[in-house]
């Protein structure tokens, strides 16, 4: 059985290599093949490309990458067509693997999308693609199988992935026994892990940590740099940002579980990192600065409230967009377990107040230590590649049951009782019981 995956993002790699290694335990006649990064090659997966390389936020900056994307999309178009696999596997990086869908399609080819991209919150047009593109939508979230049902797609509830990753991560024992020996308390900060994320956020961040060092002088800060170079971009901010003598920010490489989990509060730019957090039961403040423009866009775009995604996990229905974002001094403010800033602007004194707040009262910490353990013993049990896994194989093996073999080249429609790409069309799920052990 032939498997072509489409994985653009380093978290995705992340889930794509978790996802394998379970479909190898489960499948010995595998072959897996497509695009992704260096953890699904460490896994199993033999890349046509590493389309990490290429993740990109924006318009712009895909507009000028373009020309690599179609590429990528012609490629795999004639692998379709010459070697045609029994499914194709996408993971979020949805503006690309829209065009790997719509190719799949064309040759009759079941898609997966495990692990969607939230479209819930931001373009809910775009479920009609997911609708006509994807055969099994495979959800993170709660929520999201009553919501895609609604809407007529075929969506199970799985889990969130990333819960799998952080359970397997090994710890880093010897640098976790040199950061004890600093007996100074950690506030780790989390940049992201793009580089675009890393220019627009991490100034601010860095404003926010001298803020608080005013406050809380014996309090030291560290950054947990995603790539090699975004350390030497954090050095060079870090520089240019002429703090006191008496403040001095580390910067790590490849480090962000032992900063996280030696640190007792952190500062981060909303991602899936927010899980990892939720994890280790660390508050947490989120920063995610944005240009002008794309702020202007976010207001009329946005239909929930909250862009973190533990912050959304609090709820089992989506919550609906208020006219305002996240202010603190609001009613019922602190009951959001993550305060976070999503801004085109300098919100470095909000960051500070909440890391203040946390360093100078301890009990006020311990209490949101203690609602984010109920919110994890709740949600965060892991078993999503598992699960996943055997979804996938199940709905495949329906597949070879009940139709022959489709030719190597499009043919024209004709009626079936299969979905449109001629998929089964297994039971619409609007979520499974979620069992918060990890799945043996």
């Amino acid at each position: 059985m032939r498997l072509f995956f489409s994985v653009g993002e380093p978290s995705g790699d992340l889930h794509g290599a978790n996802l394998i290694r379970q479909l190898r335990l489960q499948r010995d006649d595998l072959e897996l093949v497509g695009y992704g990064g260096p953890n699904m090659a460490r896994a199993g997966c033999q890349l046509h490309a590493d389309l990490t390389q290429l993740a990109v936020m924006w318009l712009t900056r895909a507009i000028l990458n373009l020309h690599k994307f179609w590429n990528l999309v012609s490629r795999a178009d004639r692998y379709f067509r010459h070697h045609r696999p029994d499914a194709v596997i996408l993971i979020d990086y949805p503006g690309f693997n829209w065009w790997i869908a719509r190719r799949a399609k064309a040759h009759g080819i079941p898609v997966f999308y495990y692990g969607t991209p939230q479209i819930w919150a931001w373009a809910s047009w775009r479920v009609a693609k997911m609708r006509r593109l994807v055969d099994h939508v495979l959800c993170k979230l709660p929520f999201e199988p009553h919501w895609y049902a609604q809407r007529d797609c075929q969506a199970t509830f799985v889990g969130h992935p990333y819960f799998d990753e952080v359970q397997r991560h090994p710890m880093d024992e010897p640098f976790l026994a040199e950061q004890r020996r600093d007996q100074r308390r950690l506030v780790a900060i989390l940049p992201g892990s793009r580089t675009q994320e890393v220019k627009l956020n991490l100034p601010d961040l860095i404003q926010a940590a001298r803020t608080v060092h005013s406050q809380a002088p014996e309090v030291r800060f560290a950054v947990a740099a995603f790539r090699p170079h975004h350390a030497e971009m954090a050095r060079e901010m870090i520089a240019a940002a002429r703090l006191p003598d008496n403040l001095s920010i580390d910067v790590e490489v490849q480090r962000t579980p032992e900063l996280i989990q030696h640190s007792v509060c952190t500062m981060a730019v909303s991602g899936s990192v927010s899980l990892e957090l939720l994890h280790h039961e660390k508050p947490t403040v989120v920063l995610y600065r944005i240009s002008r423009f794309a702020n202007v866009m976010q207001h009329l775009l946005r239909k929930v409230q909250y862009i973190t995604l533990v912050n959304l996990l609090m709820f089992d229905e989506l919550p609906p967009k208020e006219s305002r974002n996240y202010d603190p001094r609001r009613p019922g403010a602190e009951q959001v377990l993550f305060p976070e800033y999503l801004t085109c602007e300098d919100r470095s004194a909000d960051v500070a107040y909440h890391l203040v707040e946390w360093l100078g009262d301890e009990q006020q910490r311990l209490d949101r230590v203690a609602q984010l353990g109920e919110l994890k013993r709740r949600v965060a049990g892991g078993g999503a590649s598992q699960r996943g896994a055997s979804y996938i194989l199940q709905a495949l093996d329906a597949v070879r049951q009940t139709q022959p073999p489709g030719p190597h080249f499009p043919v024209a429609k004709t009626p079936t009782p299969f979905s449109a790409s001629g998929a089964v069309r297994l039971p619409v799920s609007t979520g499974v019981p979620f069992d918060p052990t990890p799945a043996s």
